[in-house]
């Protein structure tokens, strides 16, 4: 069957220059989904359904109720631009059934990916950030366990490359093989909590033609013990110096919203023939000292990690960078699907929904943070007033 391609552009006044959504090509991405619906009832196609819900998100709109008040809102324009075919729109349960029942998770997954990734520029930074999160907003009444979900992100980019959801026998150890799988990893960097910290993981990204950088903790004991033991100070009986040392240190101090940070990064090589880890180059101590200075109180963490990363391509001043960026998952994707898109406030307590809506949450990030927004909730207020 042969589609006619749909032409859609709306102009957002971000700038002096305007920003365009391609609303066309997400469109044209979208057919490629399989509709598991019935043919018999069916109103509204599988792709004009999505797009709706997504430029309703855009705008505002986090529940099945809201979106469809969003658009009977807007119904002679969107009826105007959009191949409806019809002069009304989806009501509420018509998203909530396509959500539900219509849409295999995978393929709305590899759509929305192809889509942010389709300009040469896309997907092109290194850094790639491995985290799980809970969809509270998925726990059923009673229950302990809701939907849980892996994903790869790029913080640089604000694109999530892939996520899977973790099944309720197995963890994240066992869902990162899967999703680790599914991208080209030649040049990235995987980052990731000391959970993943593990040697099939770490094998994995290198011999697929990446690098890893972990963090140590206390689920690989004798790893920990060895870094620790490396960066402790060493006591030497009279007349005996100290072992010659490799450290490389470097340093930042950053000042705001009323903290004084000062981090602490020192690598050494020392390890690298000793430590029983696959294609492991460096280890690394990293000292936090966070100081608030309203109430003057100090704070001081130490954190350990490992890198595959050689020193001559990964100074201490670039696997700080790299750290850093590992927060960029909580800050530029966990806080703005919880605070601004209202994930966990928005009960989907059956998964095939609540996966559904994760996703298109992720295109919403990755879509404005495209597009030069630094401030999801600006965004949103200026799209609802364009759209």
């Amino acid at each position: 069957m042969k589609y006619n391609t749909v032409c859609i552009e709306i102009t957002v006044p971000v700038s002096e220059d305007g920003c365009v959504f391609d609303v066309g090509s997400l469109y044209d991405h979208l057919r490629q989904l399989t509709d598991k619906r019935k043919a018999r009832g069916k109103r509204y196609t599988l792709s004009l359904v999505l797009v709706l819900l997504v430029l309703a998100k855009l705008s505002g709109e986090d529940c099945p109720y809201g979106i469809a008040q969003w658009g009977r809102g807007r119904q002679n324009i969107l009826c105007e631009v959009l191949p409806v075919g019809r002069q009304t729109l989806p009501s509420h349960n018509t998203y909530r059934r396509v959500l539900g029942d219509a849409i295999k998770a995978s393929e709305l997954q590899s759509a929305i990916t192809e889509f942010l990734t389709q300009s040469p520029e896309a997907g092109q930074s290194v850094l790639v950030v491995l985290d799980g999160k809970t969809l509270r907003g998925s726990i059923p009444a009673g229950r302990t366990r809701g939907i849980h979900l892996l994903a790869a992100y790029l913080p640089n980019e604000g694109i999530v490359l892939m996520q899977v959801a973790v099944e309720s026998k197995e963890n994240e150890i066992s869902a990162a093989p899967r999703v680790l799988k599914s991208i080209d990893l030649r040049g990235k960097i995987v980052s990731g909590d000391a959970l993943l910290t593990q040697r099939g993981l770490s094998t994995q990204i290198v011999e697929a033609g990446g690098e890893y950088v972990w963090q140590v903790k206390d689920n690989q004991p004798q790893l920990k013990e060895d870094i620790e033991r490396l960066f402790q100070p060493e006591s030497c009986v009279p007349g005996f110096s100290p072992v010659p040392k490799d450290f490389r240190t470097t340093q930042t101090i950053d000042k705001g919203h009323g903290r004084l940070e000062r981090r602490t990064l020192t690598t050494s090589n020392l390890l690298r023939d000793y430590a029983d880890w696959p294609y492991l180059e460096q280890v690394f101590k990293l000292e936090r000292q966070t100081t608030h200075l309203k109430q003057g109180q100090t704070e001081h963490e130490v954190v350990y990690g490992i890198t595959s990363l050689q020193s001559e391509k990964a100074g201490p001043s670039r696997l700080l960078e790299i750290v850093r960026g590992y927060w960029g998952i909580e800050n530029g994707l966990h806080y703005r699907r919880d605070k601004t898109l209202r994930e966990d406030a928005t009960r989907m307590t059956k998964p095939a929904p609540a996966e559904a809506m994760e996703i298109i949450n992720n295109l919403i990030v990755g879509l404005t943070a495209q597009r030069g927004w630094g401030n999801l909730p600006q965004a949103r207020r200026h799209l609802s007033a364009c759209l």
